[in-house]
């Protein structure tokens, strides 16, 4: 069929698009805004923040680890190792690194305590705890403190083994990134308890908690130093860089203490507190010319590299710090004021009675005796109490002014003061003025009761007079050798004339009779081939648990060779409770194998000169 001419199709019809205008302004200020936003923020943070943020990154990626100063080393006269430190390791922790935002699990600090726990032996909730802290900005935590190598290789094995798992394995996370260790040094004694009671302990912050080791803490310490880097997943970042302020190391302390016969003295003592199931004892042994100290025993003692097994009680220096009267050993003192004053002479006649009655007291001796005549030199061989109060009381036309002459001249010999050893702990004894001297102290404190002393200054007494008459006062510590190795001696003890050398010499001659007579109380510290001088002691001991008199203080002191003085040994014994408590029958046996020894070890040749042989009593 044919369209009609002229006739024309239908045109589709057209779609008008709206106007792009509106969208792009609606685009372009959105993307305005956001930009806008991001300077603002970049502004904040570069310009405004900018130090805040570098601060938090510096903490985030640096770590300060402090450097261990390594403690300086103690030993003997001869160089003999006392106390030394050895490699160990402060067990430390970033207690952040730990955080959920950090591991991106809950219970980190739980998993890592359970793997540390078993290798540093302690309680898995106390380690959750150091390592989930209260103050949530903490950085360092402790876990342990010196730990041996062993132990911190066993860390580091585990911790790079978790290390390398989670690099293979997402899932895996490494709860020990956070552990680190600090160098440090644990304190070793060689000897175990040998000298403990001299050389102290180190304790848990690393410092001195008594003896040689406290007093001289400072000088062994040295100074610690610090170390900075940086960190990544708790490895240290290499090619970041590091500062470091080194330490610096503690100076060594060589001692006067000769190991050999410390040794020597502690095993004598120890082996006599046991047999007569005291409850301590202490020997001294010093040099008469120098007054260094060779040895100073204590038992019971105790071992400085355990001290979850020693007691509290034997932890300290008891020749040091026990106060106690010390007997028939002080009369020295008393005859040495007689002779120096010309009150007397070795050879005086003094007629002893049985009993002797003075102020509101019968006094006697420890043995019931006819009436005894006796010279001096008798007096102390026999150990007269009765005897020494009739020569003291020759010291003065009075009580009183003999009683402030005998005073002058205890505290001349150091009695009532420190030694100048300046130990921690150490007690001056106690001796009041004369003028406060009761009515039986007037007569008690010649014969050494109603004053008390250490052991030390009981030794030094015998030094005194074995040095001509000069008190030295006594040194444990010979000189010290710092970072650079330079020696540095000791300063020199203060030296103070007590008596005169004549007097010293008739001392060490009576002294000689209290051992070589046989009427002397001190023969069992006979020595063959050496001239020996030395003085017995037993006297009533205070109970320190309720102040009263209870058991015996059992002493023995001398030196050898007596006409050539060398070596002063002290020996004293605490309560005694099995068989003998008299000082020359426990105390004289112990003087005898510590003198020996010590001559020996010295190379102490005897004189071969013949004794004074001073007589002991006379015929009316």
């Amino acid at each position: 069929m044919r369209r009609p001419a002229g006739a024309r199709p239908a045109a589709p019809p057209v779609l008008r698009l709206g106007s792009p205008r509106p969208r792009l302004r609606m685009v372009s200020l959105a993307f305005t805004l956001v930009l806008i936003a991001f300077v603002v923020r970049l502004l904040q943070v570069q310009a405004v923040d900018a130090s805040t943020y570098t601060a938090k990154a510096e903490q985030n990626r640096y770590v300060v680890h402090t450097l261990a100063a390594e403690r300086g080393g103690i030993t003997d006269r001869n160089g003999v190792a006392l106390a030394v430190s050895e490699d160990a390791y402060d067990i430390t922790a970033d207690p952040m690194m730990f955080a959920r935002e950090q591991l991106k699990v809950d219970d980190g600090p739980e998993q890592a305590a359970a793997l540390l726990a078993p290798i540093l032996g302690q309680d898995q909730a106390a380690i959750v705890a150091e390592l989930r802290p209260k103050n949530k900005e903490s950085r360092y935590a402790k876990l342990a403190s010196r730990q041996t190598p062993q132990v911190w290789k066993q860390i580091k094995d585990l911790k790079a083994a978790l290390a390398k798992k989670a690099e293979t394995d997402r899932t895996a996370v490494n709860v020990l990134a956070g552990v680190f260790a600090d160098p440090s040094s644990q304190r070793v004694y060689p000897g175990g308890d040998l000298a403990a009671g001299v050389l102290g302990w180190v304790n848990a912050e690393g410092k001195g908690g008594g003896g040689i080791e406290q007093s001289l803490n400072k000088l062994l310490a040295g100074k610690d130093g610090k170390i900075r880097y940086a960190q990544s997943g708790g490895r240290e970042v290499p090619t970041a860089g590091s500062t470091e302020t080194p330490a610096v190391s503690g100076s060594d302390v060589e001692l006067t203490i000769d190991r050999d016969i410390q040794w020597a003295a502690q095993n004598a003592i120890t082996q006599q507190v046991k047999k007569s199931r005291a409850d301590r004892g202490y020997v001294i042994v010093q040099d008469t010319r120098t007054g260094q100290i060779l040895a100073m025993a204590n038992s019971p003692g105790f071992d400085p590299n355990d001290l979850t097994k020693a007691r509290s009680e034997a932890m300290g220096n008891a020749a040091l710090q026990d106060a106690y009267e010390p007997g028939s050993t002080a009369k020295v003192m008393s005859m040495a004021a007689v002779l120096e004053e010309n009150a007397a002479t070795p050879l005086t006649h003094v007629v002893v009675p049985n009993r002797l009655h003075r102020g509101d007291r019968l006094f006697q001796d420890d043995v019931d005796h006819i009436t005894w005549n006796l010279t001096l030199n008798g007096v102390l061989a026999r150990s007269s109490n009765i005897g020494t109060i009739l020569a003291t009381g020759q010291l003065g036309k009075i009580q009183p002014e003999a009683n402030q002459v005998l005073y002058a001249y205890l505290r001349k010999f150091g009695i009532g003061g420190y030694t100048g050893l300046g130990f921690p702990g150490e007690t001056p004894g106690i001796l009041a003025p004369a003028a406060k001297w009761s009515t039986s102290q007037q007569y008690t404190i010649p014969f050494g009761q109603g004053f008390s002393i250490n052991a030390m200054q009981a030794a030094s007494v015998y030094s005194t007079i074995a040095n001509g008459g000069v008190r030295v006062e006594p040194t444990l510590v010979r000189g010290t050798e710092g970072a650079d190795g330079r020696f540095t001696p000791a300063q020199q003890p203060k030296k103070t004339r007590v008596v005169s050398e004549k007097t010293a010499r008739s001392l060490a001659q009576m002294l000689e009779s209290v051992v070589d007579d046989e009427q002397g109380t001190g023969i069992k510290a006979r020595i063959p081939g050496y001239r020996v001088a030395g003085k017995t002691g037993t006297a009533n001991r205070v109970d320190p648990a309720t102040g009263r008199y209870h058991g015996y203080t059992s002493s023995f002191a001398g030196f050898a060779p007596a006409d050539n003085p060398r070596v002063t040994v002290y020996c004293a014994i605490q309560n005694a409770t099995s068989g003998n408590y008299y000082g020359g029958q426990i105390c004289g046996p112990i003087y005898k194998q510590v003198m020996e020894f010590a001559l020996k070890t010295l190379q102490v040749p005897p004189t071969g000169a013949k004794p004074a042989n001073l007589p002991v009593d006379y015929k009316p």
